[in-house]
């Protein structure tokens, strides 16, 4: 199950008070009052508006309850705010989305963008005014290959291939699935995650069928239709839940009697919320933590402040979003009163930072070095924790 580990820099306490200025306008004052101490900003990329919206939420409401309890300790030697910039999970706003961070002088580091198409449009902009971004969900291969030139990207989950790999050895030895069919849904996200996917079953000696179906389409029929009739023991989705939804419908109405799995992408209660039944069953494989099916006691009080805070309880990437925001706050503090985007940037090279889902410190080309991949289930109606993949091949 989760390594379980404590919160390092962030108090948990937190007031109502603390929480009340915290809002979802462009920029959010988390602090009762800041006295003669600078202010300064954190900024969010992502999607608060869209089809999948709700990934983004959840770490925006994760950015804002850390920034407010850090607020409320009176240990800084500063003030926060929240800024944000819906991107729609959009790579063709995603560097509007930028600009309008870095055109922000207050902004200091940036927690996403958190889709992987919107973080690549984003980055040469983020790296070209040396502002650092650190993503709690954007995990395409690609994004933190040297040659890109990213060079204030990093990011605390683990990259698609790992998770392709994982998630391909979990169908092959765990589910025992001789065949997999795979669907992406034609994003960089999507296509990276499946292709890694593909090229590890293949070294497992599964055979593979795929089909590529782009995002918005409204009815999946016609693909279900072939995964059902190819005979295929396991289907693995690689995009969102906006769309994993009616295909789940879509499978649901034909013959198909195969497992059923998808991504971090579509491990959001808001699949369940939009497939009804026909969720039921389904798994994901996830670079992330589960807060809910957490029992120790950071974790559990953080799932308590965060419905507090939220008015809903944390989601997919909600912890993840919450340790990024205090991985930057740590980067920050020791830095007084003189906290720069390039101190930000060159802090976070050397973090070493105790979270909710990990202990985040960083390699060279901004990868974290923590990398588990959990396995979750639709099970009556609720997504529940089944443990790490390499902990369900061990047995």
């Amino acid at each position: 199950m989760h390594k379980k580990t404590v919160i390092a820099a962030a108090p948990i306490l937190i007031g109502t008070l603390a929480l009340a200025s915290c809002s979802s306008s462009k920029s959010s004052s988390s602090s009762s009052s800041g006295g003669n101490k600078p202010g300064y900003t954190i900024g969010f990329q992502g999607p608060l508006t869209g089809p999948n919206a709700q990934l983004g939420i959840n770490i925006d409401n994760a950015v804002k309850l850390a920034v407010a309890q850090a607020n409320a300790s009176g240990s800084l030697p500063f003030t926060l705010k929240v800024a944000e910039a819906d991107d729609q999970g959009d790579p063709a706003k995603g560097p509007t989305a930028a600009q309008q961070l870095i055109g922000n002088s207050n902004v200091v580091g940036v927690v996403g963008p958190t889709f992987s198409g919107a973080t690549k449009a984003a980055e040469p902009l983020f790296a070209q005014a040396n502002l650092a971004s650190v993503s709690a969900s954007a995990t395409n291969s690609t994004l933190t290959d040297p040659a890109n030139g990213f060079k204030t990207f990093f990011r605390i989950v683990p990259p698609d291939s790992a998770q392709g790999t994982s998630a391909a050895d979990y169908m092959a030895k765990v589910l025992k699935a001789k065949s997999v069919y795979l669907i992406d849904d034609k994003s960089d996200y999507g296509v990276g995650l499946c292709g890694n996917i593909k090229a590890q079953l293949g070294t497992d000696g599964v055979q593979v069928t795929g089909d590529s179906v782009a995002a918005g389409t409204n009815d999946y029929s016609a693909v279900a239709t072939k995964v059902a009739n190819s005979g295929t023991q396991a289907l693995y989705y690689c995009g969102y839940y906006a769309d994993a939804a009616p295909l789940a419908k879509a499978m649901k109405n034909t013959p198909y009697t195969g497992k059923t799995l998808s991504d971090d992408g579509t491990n959001d209660p808001k699949f369940i919320a939009l497939a009804g039944a026909a969720s039921e069953g389904w798994q994901f494989t996830c670079p992330c933590l589960s807060a809910a099916a957490a029992t120790d006691a950071t974790t559990m009080k953080f799932v308590t402040d965060y419905t507090a805070s939220a008015n809903q309880p944390p989601g997919t990437y909600s912890p993840e979003g919450y340790d990024v925001a205090n991985t930057l706050i740590t980067v920050m503090k020791p830095l007084g009163t003189n906290v720069t985007r390039a101190g930000v940037a060159e802090g976070l090279k050397t973090v070493d930072y105790k979270g909710l889902t990990k202990q985040i410190k960083f390699q060279p080309n901004g990868e974290v070095t923590e990398k588990a991949i959990y396995v979750y289930q639709v099970q009556n109606g609720k997504i529940t924790e089944l443990g790490t993949v390499d902990k369900l091949i061990a047995g």
